[in-house]
């Protein structure tokens, strides 16, 4: 006899829902199999220190549902394998803009029609992003978590079970676990989408990174670090802003520029005073989106995959495939560079 059932006592969600969850994910997992028996009322109660009446009302859940069958002195057994639960996902992003629009329509798409999505937002604030987790644990069959802070959220993430999380955009460096993680490799792939474009970047006198408000945009450190580090690797001469500011804006430089709202403010400038973009000042942009190829007759962009890693974030979901993988990531070079 198996037992899969395991509860944490820690947990919001009631004990005899995670009984139900426990014996329907270990069916889709194959851990559990038809006919397979359960551990009796006697048996769990003790193994896990809950009352009957608790393993009592899952077990008659899961006949309800077909789940599982009793025989009179006998016990309880796996009346069919062939479980399907509708999907109900927690998504916790930093904010909603035109790159995650097109990240989640990719995500929700890939999913089967069925699926229940709830979307909330923490701003960067690490006490929201605490709140909204330590409020949500239990309630959903499966986290998707976008943990874009530099500092480590891993022991928040805790609250939540591995095998029922998936990391996207970014990975936790300190959370173990058997979670699932589709993310961008930060510094690596800075630095090597930089170096596809080298000899045109050399072109400018400097190379000038723009990272925005910080509340309102996400920058790694990771990518800051891979910038720094892709610039004294080829003595180019280069500055991380603290803000974008005019008065930094001069001809003759190129510029990396993550906010849309100070990309906006860029192309005014150079519109005001006659710069070409390409010609007589560098623009590269961070994070495409449909706009950019038309803008200043078409942007220079650093950016990921963001419809792959929603699409694949939702397959990994739906077909329980736990794998931490990196997101394409690549330079798409237009003629502003």
């Amino acid at each position: 006899m198996k037992n899969f059932i395991h509860i944490a006592h820690t947990s919001k969600s009631p004990k005899y829902i995670q009984i139900v969850d426990s014996v329907i994910d270990n069916i889709q997992k194959g851990k559990l199999q038809t006919g397979e028996q359960l551990p009796s009322i006697a048996q769990l109660a003790t193994s896990q220190g809950i009352a009957r009446v608790t393993i009592v009302k899952a077990y008659d859940i899961l006949k309800k549902k077909g789940v599982i069958l009793s025989q009179h002195g006998k016990g309880f057994y796996i009346a069919s394998d062939a479980v399907k639960i509708k999907l109900n996902i927690f998504v916790l992003f930093d904010t909603m803009n035109a790159y995650k629009q097109i990240l989640y329509a990719a995500f929700r798409d890939s999913l089967p029609p069925d699926t229940s999505c709830s979307i909330f937002f923490h701003h960067y604030d690490i006490n929201l992003f605490q709140s909204l987790i330590k409020n949500n644990a239990g309630k959903y069959n499966f986290y998707v978590v976008m943990p874009h802070f530099d500092e480590d959220v891993s022991g928040i993430l805790k609250q939540i079970p591995a095998d029922k999380l998936l990391l996207i955009d970014k990975t936790v460096a300190n959370l173990g676990g058997d979670f699932i993680a589709i993310y961008q490799d930060f510094e690596s792939d800075v630095k090597n989408a930089l170096s596809e474009v080298l000899n045109r970047i050399k072109k400018y006198k400097a190379l000038l990174l723009v990272p925005g408000n910080k509340q309102f945009q996400y920058v790694p450190a990771e990518i800051i670090n891979g910038f720094t580090e892709f610039c004294k690797t080829h003595r180019i001469e280069h500055k991380v802003l603290d803000k974008f500011n005019e008065k930094d804006v001069k001809p003759g430089n190129a510029y990396i520029i993550f906010s849309d709202a100070d990309l906006i403010q860029f192309l005014k400038l150079c519109n005001k005073n006659k710069w070409k973009p390409g010609k007589d000042i560098g623009l590269i942009s961070y994070d495409e989106t449909p706009v950019k190829e038309i803008l200043a007759n078409g942007i220079t962009v650093l950016t990921t995959d963001f419809e792959n890693m929603g699409r694949k974030a939702g397959e990994m979901i739906k077909k329980r495939v736990h794998r931490k993988i990196a997101n394409p990531y690549k330079m798409i070079i237009r003629k502003t560079l």
